[in-house]
This record gives structure tokens, sequence and C-alpha cells, in this order.
């Protein structure tokens, strides 16, 4: 077979094209970090990264819920805390009241009227909102759970809930009938009778006295509730930061470069271009005057 010039030439240049291209390939590897810039560099790879990303998207998306159920878990147990609080002084000021042949009518008005402010510090705690929502609410588009006269307008049909992990979807609200009570039997109603009774019929103080320990205990039991979902969703934070930290770690696995290896390929690889470079040179050398001779 004859080789002509023309085929020699082309020969070099393919030759020289591929080594320019894989040096190339090298150094665009080096300046991204990545060692799969499109599918074609790895179909397997391309593949197990974009089911990494989507993993990585759905542990983004669950901590922000984590983050937020945190948030509405916490501002119902300071809320709770602080009624049960102010629960607990009413009980005191109810207990005293009771003790009619020590007082006296402005007493009884003074124990009534502080019975009264605490009702509506009450009302005020339990209209409490986070994110426009009120937290004893439910699901409800209004801006309150109570209205001023201590009847509940939200909708305790629904809960409000988030999804923490693939399998896992947590409540992180209650409503105020499970925490206060419902009806005429609401923490409420109840003070507002204890304050009408201190003056009006004191000998009622006692069954009214049952009825807001009756309350209490469905307050604390509720606390208690909500303690146990925010021990909950802390671990489910621990876990979902260690899940992203493994997504992170499988991805740098995937698409990630051995960044002293590839140094080493890229060097030996200009190496061979330029010995390429210095043989095509030698082959090439006649010119057009040289045939001519």
């Amino acid at each position: 077979m004859r080789i002509t010039q023309r085929a020699v030439a082309l020969t070099s240049l393919q030759g020289l094209n591929r080594n320019l291209d894989a040096v190339g390939h090298l150094q665009q590897q080096l300046t991204s970090g990545r060692a799969i810039s499109a599918p074609s560099d790895s179909p397997t790879g391309a593949n197990r990264a974009m089911q990494t990303r989507g993993d990585q998207a759905a542990v983004a998306q669950q901590a922000r819920n984590l983050s937020d159920g945190r948030s509405w878990v916490e501002a119902t147990d300071t809320a709770l805390t602080s009624m049960t609080d102010m629960t607990r002084r009413i009980r005191d000021l109810t207990v005293q009241a009771q003790n009619t042949g020590a007082l006296s009518a402005a007493s009884k008005e003074a124990l009534a009227a502080e019975v009264k402010t605490l009702r509506e510090g009450l009302l005020a705690v339990a209209n409490q909102t986070i994110q426009g929502r009120p937290l004893f609410g439910g699901v409800t588009n209004g801006g309150k759970a109570y209205n001023d006269a201590g009847e509940f307008i939200g909708d305790a049909s629904n809960q409000v809930k988030r999804r923490i992990s693939d399998t896992e979807v947590v409540r992180i609200d209650v409503t105020g009938p499970e925490v206060f009570g419902a009806d005429d039997e609401n923490l409420f109603a109840v003070i507002e009778r204890i304050g009408r009774d201190i003056t009006a019929d004191p000998a009622r103080l006692a069954g009214h006295l049952t009825e807001l320990d009756a309350v209490t205990e469905q307050m604390l039991t509720a606390m208690a509730g909500v303690g146990a979902r925010a021990l909950r969703i802390e671990k489910a934070e621990q876990v979902n930061a260690d899940r992203g930290l493994d997504l992170t770690t499988q991805l740098s696995a995937v698409e990630g470069i051995d960044l002293p290896k590839t140094i080493m390929e890229l060097e030996m690889q200009k190496v061979g271009y330029e010995a390429a470079l210095s043989a095509t040179a030698k082959a090439l050398q006649p010119t057009l005057v040289d045939f001519l001779r």
C-alpha cells in the first residue's frame, strides 16, 4: 500500500487532536472539580449523581420542615407553660376566695378583677400566632383560635403536619379543645364562672375548683405530648443532618475527582502531547519547495 505525504499528515493531525482533546478534558475536570460534566462522560455515574441530587433535595426540604416544626412545637410549649402558670395563679385566687369569713366585699372585688385580667391574658396567649396562623387554631384561615367570649373558632377537624423523613410525618400542633377543653367546660368558661361567683355565689367555687383542676390536668397532658414531639423532631434533625453528610460523600465519590491523580494524568498527557508535536514536526518537515527540487 502506498503511503502518501497527505496520509501521513492527516494521521499525525488526528493523533495530535486526540492528545489535545485529552489534555482539554483533564483541564476541564480540574477546573470544575467534577469527573462528570455531561452524561456522555459516564451514563451510569450521571444517573447515580442525578438520583443522589434528588435525595439531597428531599433531605433539604425535610430539614426545612423540621426547622418549621421545631419552631411551632417550641412556641406551643412556651405558650402552654405560660398559661399553666397563670392557671395556677387563678387556682390560688379561687382557694383564697373560698375563705369568705376573712374577706371583705372590696377584697372579693379585687380577686374577681384579677381573675378577669388573668382570663384576658390567657385568651391573648391562646390566640398567639406563628407564621400568621394561630397556634391552637388547627388548620384555619382565621387569625384567632378563640373569640373574646372564649369560644373556639378555629378548625379542630384537621391537623398541622410536617414530613420529617421519607417515611415519617409528624403532627406539630394541638388544637384548643384538646388542650383547654370543649364548649362550656373549657378553660375560659370555667374561669369566667369563677370570676363571677367570687362575688355572686362563693359556695359554688368548690365545684369550679374541681373543673379547673380537670382542665389543668388536660393542659399538663398536652404539654407532655408536645414535649414528646419536640424530642422526636430533635432526633429526626440529627438523622437528617447525618443523611445529608452521607449523600454529600456519595455524590463526591460519584462525580468528584481525585485531585493528585488527575494532576498527574494531566502532566503525563502534556508530556505525551509535546512528544507528539515534536515527532509530527520531524515527520512533516518536507515543504513544497522540497518537492519542486
